[in-house]
């Protein structure tokens, strides 16, 4: 298969920047992690004991949260410069999390655990103040809409955005054509069209999620084939996380979103959210003082749109994500792409992080061309394929109308990132960028290196179900973080003084609030 023109264009772009600046403009760039756990109890059942309040409060302690469920435990970590860094705290932060939890384990998978019933998720709660009823009130619309099973799915979101000497590089270029914010936005973006083309890599490499509990199945009226007594699977599956029997929604295939620009990311947005949809307004918005869902429109809010990448910005206190977006541009990305691994007891490792760095900046450094409809059905049709069937012998994708063999694309892929990884070594002798990215070559060439292959093999290895052996992983990961010697005392009581000022905060926000709910939610919506 011939080179296609776009490597030329990338290869004048890296041979570029190495000239302005070489080794010194990839290494340093801002990264954090958000990582989401379920909270079991010791039967392996989703626990329906609150959030901890040891760990503070869910509203306002920004590093220990919730996500959809008030059991859904979440842990954010700040920005680093530096992976191990990254990933030091947030081994501090499960350390400190497993000494407030009692009994209970955090479930090692994407997964979830045993499932009774849809209602037997509890929804997030977040205290008596209109923004904490707002994320709540979110949340029961989502179960309306979707099914509260499908938001009891958990994953690993990395943060990053690229270092201030890359930037002021990168505005020399001739594509570069403007400068500050407006250049930013547009190079991020082109960064999030080439994630949405190449982005299946990511579910292929580090998928771990290719098999279920059949209560999973059971409760979203879903079959597949079986695996062992109580599990079921997809045989080349990488991801069913991220398949459309996961947050690859069905219901939202009528919510298209452009990433060609920041503004018709912003109107695609802002149009979903604002357009009734007919069979939301069935379901009803609100009971008398009950509410079911914050509106009957296609979205609720911007963040009821899922995708394996989000451009991001810090929003001020009520400022909505468009309205940041507007204000200042992207400041970074946010993948939402990645499986938590059971693998690793933090659910992620340095390896993973080096390799999602190089590939950020590929994404960013190719050439992008805007996505038209077309082109945008076939991604999303390559993303679920690999998603139920990465490791299936001769895959084929769809690339520029044409069928290529997946393996032979991530290749490709693969060889024009050897480049990125060298500059992100910085001269370093151990070389862990391009250690990274030999390391994901190995998989390509054997498949049973992948997570996913690997945990079916536990599976069949055992004889064990999904369930058993993502509970006693589980376990495992509790009695690693329990018996680790050397724990940070300053770091556990730093985390202790920030729950106890979140707690305070919550109070504060609770005793100033003015007016109905309703007038609240004019008001955001408004703005």
């Amino acid at each position: 298969m011939p080179a296609p023109a776009i490597d030329r264009a990338f290869g004048r772009r890296i041979a570029a920047l190495v000239n302005r600046g070489g080794g010194a403009l990839l290494p340093g760039g801002l990264r954090g992690v958000e990582k989401e756990s379920l909270r079991v109890d010791t039967v392996g059942h989703i626990a329906t004991t609150p959030h901890p309040r040891a760990l503070g409060s869910a509203l306002t302690n920004a590093q220990f949260t919730t996500d959809y469920s008030e059991a859904l435990l979440e842990l954010v970590t700040p920005t680093f410069t530096t992976n191990w860094e990254l990933l030091q705290y947030l081994c501090d932060m499960h350390q400190f999390v497993f000494r407030h939890l009692g009994e209970e384990l955090l479930w090692a998978t994407s997964m979830p655990c045993r499932i009774k019933s849809d209602a037997s998720i509890p929804i997030a709660q977040y205290g008596r103040s209109h923004i904490g009823r707002m994320k709540t009130v979110y949340r029961e619309g989502l179960g309306l809409r979707y099914g509260r099973v499908m938001q009891a799915i958990s994953g690993v979101h990395f943060n990053y955005s690229f270092p201030e000497r890359f930037w002021e590089a990168y505005a020399t270029l001739p594509e570069a054509h403007r400068s500050g914010d407006v250049m930013r936005s547009a190079a991020y973006f082109d960064l999030l069209r080439n994630f949405r083309r190449h982005g299946w890599l990511v579910l292929y490499l580090f998928g771990a999620s290719p098999a279920v509990c059949q209560s999973f199945l059971r409760v979203r009226g879903e079959t597949l084939p079986p695996l062992t007594q109580g599990t079921a699977f997809e045989p080349y599956a990488t991801s069913l996380r991220m398949s459309d029997l996961g947050y690859r929604n069905r219901k939202q295939a009528g919510v298209t979103v452009s990433v060609n620009s920041l503004d018709d990311y912003v109107r695609d947005l802002t149009r979903a959210i604002s357009t009734p949809y007919p069979p939301y307004e069935a379901l009803g918005v609100r009971d008398g003082d009950e509410w079911r869902q914050l509106n009957a429109n296609l979205l609720q809010i911007e963040n009821e749109y899922y995708s394996n990448i989000r451009p991001k910005r810090v929003a001020r206190s009520g400022e909505r994500p468009t309205k940041a977006l507007l204000r200042g541009g992207v400041e970074y990305v946010e993948v939402r792409a990645l499986d938590v691994s059971a693998f690793d007891p933090v659910g992620v490792n340095q390896v993973k992080l080096r390799f999602l760095e190089a590939f950020l900046a590929l994404c960013l450094l190719r050439e992008s061309p805007p996505i038209g409809g077309d082109e945008q059905e076939a991604l999303d049709r390559n993303h679920v394929i690999v998603a139920r069937r990465g490791r299936e012998p001769g895959l084929t994708l769809q690339r520029d109308g044409r069928s290529v063999p997946m393996a032979a694309w991530a290749g490709e892929l693969l060889d024009d990132m050897a480049g990125l990884c060298e500059i992100l070594d910085a001269g370093s002798a151990a070389r862990p960028y391009t250690a990274a990215l030999e390391a994901q070559r190995a998989k390509l060439r054997d498949v049973e290196r992948t997570p996913s292959a690997r945990l079916l093999q536990e599976i069949r290895s055992t004889g064990a179900s999904f369930f058993e052996l993502a509970y006693g992983m589980s376990a495992a990961h509790k009695s690693y973080f329990l018996e680790l010697h050397a724990p940070n005392p300053g770091r556990l009581e730093e985390f202790r003084q920030g729950a106890e000022a979140s707690l305070d905060r919550q109070q504060a926000i609770e005793a100033a609030d003015t007016g109905s709910f309703a007038e609240y939610l004019e008001r955001y919506f408004a703005n």
